[in-house]
């Protein structure tokens, strides 16, 4: 989920910062983040895309990275999912239709009634996960220690 989390930095939409990782037998098999069509404008550079409320620029975490692995012709059966926030109806439909075994999300988002019960309908598991305050705090606090380190070091 740490990983989810860090890959949402690379957004390119302010409005929903959202990372994905899809792991496969223990092993990333592919990454997503909400953003625009490569080569096309970013939301942060040009706007918000805006119907019914919103925005249509940017393609969804889920969505990348499945289209990443199709790309690189990664089977995605079988595999599981850490995304930032719960999954919108049509990234549900679009998981469980690329063989997604298990949904772990960190926000709820918008948890969608249709999303989760077509989960439940399809026996797709989905489990909200914590993290532990106490280790992302240590975490930080030993980065910082090693950039203090390297910097006394130069």
């Amino acid at each position: 989920m740490m990983q989810a989390l860090v890959i949402a930095q690379r957004s390119t939409c302010n409005r929903a910062l959202v990372g994905s990782v899809l792991v496969k037998d223990n092993r990333i098999i592919g990454t997503g983040y909400n953003g625009s069509v490569s080569g096309q404008p970013h939301c942060d550079d040009v706007g918000h895309q805006m119907v019914d409320g919103h925005c249509v620029r940017t393609i969804h975490s889920e969505m990348n990275s499945l289209i990443q692995c199709a790309k690189n012709g990664v089977s995605t059966d079988g595999t599981e999912i850490y995304v930032t926030h719960f999954p919108c109806y049509n990234c549900t439909k679009a998981l469980l239709q690329a063989g997604i075994k298990k949904i772990n999300y960190y926000f709820d988002y918008r948890d969608n009634p249709l999303a989760i019960q077509l989960l439940q309908d399809c026996g797709v598991p989905y489990e909200q996960i914590k993290i532990d305050r106490k280790y992302v705090e240590g975490l930080a606090h030993k980065l910082e220690e090693d950039e203090n380190n390297t910097h006394q070091s130069n």
